[in-house]
């Protein structure tokens, strides 16, 4: 079975406090713990996948915030690859594809993958934007049978990138298998609800199916309401995952497209996704 990672590779428990328990600052305890421990060396290259078989539950908001932690936080040269034909990871950084077939391209090799990443208003923050042809994705890897051709480019752009954050769609297929193969760590979003269990279950069998080498697995409570019984239920029963809160602020930075750290850097929700951040660092440190 693939492993339930921990944040500091040990109990999960030390990543799992709620939003009210996050540092008055994240900013300095986040670029504190990505750097100043005596004897931790940098992990290169790390490619971190937010994946859930469920559409609607966060997915894109926690990749593009997760990015913007990884740059601004840790300091890392970060790419955020979307990966869903919904596109919104780009368009939270203001961004939008410069083509149709430009995925489609990358992944038969006719078009490097630098030639389409885009800059953000973020020194160390590029995007590899989806467009539409992401939609046939599943058939041309099928077709070409090549796979680990996602875990390739991505070993190809760890090259630029310390970080590589992959925003995966909602689906079971050749696509997000090759998401598994490519990840070094699996975020899994998942809303408080009795189905969140049963999500969880599919995304650990889809993982433990498609590779051998199994990918640690996160699961994090999104949206959490503690004002709600059913959601204080899905924290008690599960007091060691770590929680981003629901906040009108996150539902903002598709306004403003903005991450909730630049939006609003002292939140409940920028604190908790800095706090999530730490625990990932702390995980690739292992």
């Amino acid at each position: 079975m693939p492993r339930i990672a921990g944040a500091s590779g040990g109990q999960p428990d030390q990543a799992g406090a709620s939003a009210s328990a996050a540092p008055e600052r994240p900013v300095e305890r986040a670029a504190s713990a990505s750097h100043g421990r005596a004897g931790e060396q940098a992990v290169a290259g790390a490619t971190i996948a937010v994946y859930s078989v469920k559409g609607g539950v966060g997915k894109t908001t926690f990749a593009a915030n997760l990015a913007w932690c990884s740059a601004e936080l840790s300091r890392r040269r970060t790419l955020l690859w979307d990966l869903d034909a919904a596109g919104g990871s780009g368009f939270l950084y203001g961004l939008e594809p410069k083509g149709s077939r430009l995925a489609e391209e990358v992944f038969s090799r006719e078009r490097s993958p630098r030639g389409v990443i885009q800059h953000t208003a973020w020194e160390r923050i590029d995007v590899l934007p989806a467009d539409e042809s992401i939609r046939a994705l599943d058939a041309q890897l099928m077709r070409i049978g090549k796979r680990r051709r996602l875990a390739k480019l991505a070993a190809e752009l760890a090259a630029d990138y310390e970080r590589i954050v992959l925003d995966c769609p909602p689906v079971m297929n050749e696509l997000s298998a090759q998401v598994v193969r490519a990840a070094d760590l699996v975020i899994v979003p998942l809303p408080p609800s009795p189905l969140s269990a049963r999500a969880f279950d599919l995304v650990v069998r889809e993982i433990a199916g498609n590779t051998k080498r199994h990918p640690p697995i996160l699961p994090v409570l999104s949206m959490l309401d503690m004002r709600r019984t059913l959601h204080r239920q899905a924290q008690e029963t599960n007091p060691n995952w770590p929680a981003i809160p629901y906040a009108s602020v996150v539902e903002q930075c598709a306004v403003h497209r903005q991450p909730v750290g630049a939006l609003a850097p002292h939140s409940p929700a920028a604190q908790a996704f800095a706090k999530l951040w730490n625990a990932i660092e702390r995980k690739l440190a292992d």
